[in-house]
């Protein structure tokens, strides 16, 4: 029995490839992301001889892979990497949108990592080394920016890593999701701030309406962000460049083992 397991990263195009490219593959059963959690029990009735599992991880990266790895050690990991200040730049955004109300600097801290997002998550050949002491084959690593400029090229590698076929007609190009511009995604930082001042995001969180309220909040000042003025947020940048500069630089010797393990171990394929 064969199975491949896309991990993610998320915020690598995973939404995309879950929806319009995964499920296209032919010669395989795909298990739908939304079945994840029931994967391990779906593959041990054995009903099929091959099998593609998708879920794209961040901070659950190390304890997923651990357990799905303790019941099938032979899958096939599949990972898709995006330099770090891109990644996280559009991690920030989804934080964001989702009605978080803070700052970039408050997000992530590359100096005394007291941010909210840890650092160390953005060691990718960590994640890398993680998969080949898990799992009994080597992973297929992939750039979301070869999803981006060469998809054709991209699929290819999928195709052939996992023996599978699949007709590049029936594969829309289409993103799954909308992109929210900059103004916009100001905005509802400017009100969430000023939500979380009166309710804490922990008590907002703690129940289904309050989350249900953020989303409503957050989705209505997308939606109708016109109505309001744009001197709301006048001054206002969303990400500063020097951050994402600072992020680029600390992490540049990491990135470029990831480049270059992904040059020895990647498959090439013939261009048609």
């Amino acid at each position: 029995m064969d199975i491949f397991f896309h991990v993610g990263l998320g915020k690598t195009g995973s939404t995309y490839l879950q929806h319009k490219f995964f499920p296209k593959l032919k010669g395989i059963h795909y298990i739908h992301h939304t079945n994840y959690k029931k994967s391990l029990d779906i593959i041990s009735h054995r009903k099929h001889d091959r099998y593609f599992v998708s879920r794209e991880f961040d901070r659950q990266f190390l304890q997923e892979i651990k357990k799905f790895s303790a019941a099938y050690p032979n899958t096939y990991p599949i990972m898709v990497l995006r330099r770090q200040d891109s990644w996280i730049a559009s991690q920030y955004r989804r934080f964001t949108k989702n009605g978080r109300g803070i700052y970039f600097n408050e997000f992530v801290d590359i100096k005394n990592n007291k941010g909210r997002w840890d650092i160390a998550e953005m060691n990718f050949y960590e994640k890398i080394e993680q998969l080949e002491s898990h799992f009994n084959n080597k992973p297929l690593v992939l750039l979301y920016d070869e999803l981006r400029n060469d998809p054709e090229t991209f699929f290819k590698k999928i195709a052939a890593y996992t023996d599978t076929t699949y007709n590049p007609d029936d594969i829309s190009l289409a993103p799954k999701h909308k992109s929210y511009n900059t103004t916009q995604l100001l905005l509802v930082r400017k009100v969430s701030r000023k939500m979380l001042k009166k309710v804490s995001e922990e008590r907002m969180d703690r129940t289904k309406t309050g989350r249900r309220l953020r989303k409503i909040a957050t989705h209505i000042i997308m939606y109708f962000h016109w109505l309001l003025p744009k001197s709301m947020v006048d001054g206002e940048v969303l990400i500063d460049k020097k951050d994402l500069d600072a992020i680029r630089d600390y992490f540049t010797e990491d990135w470029q083992k990831c480049l270059d393990y992904i040059e020895s171990n990647t498959p090439k394929i013939e261009q048609s």
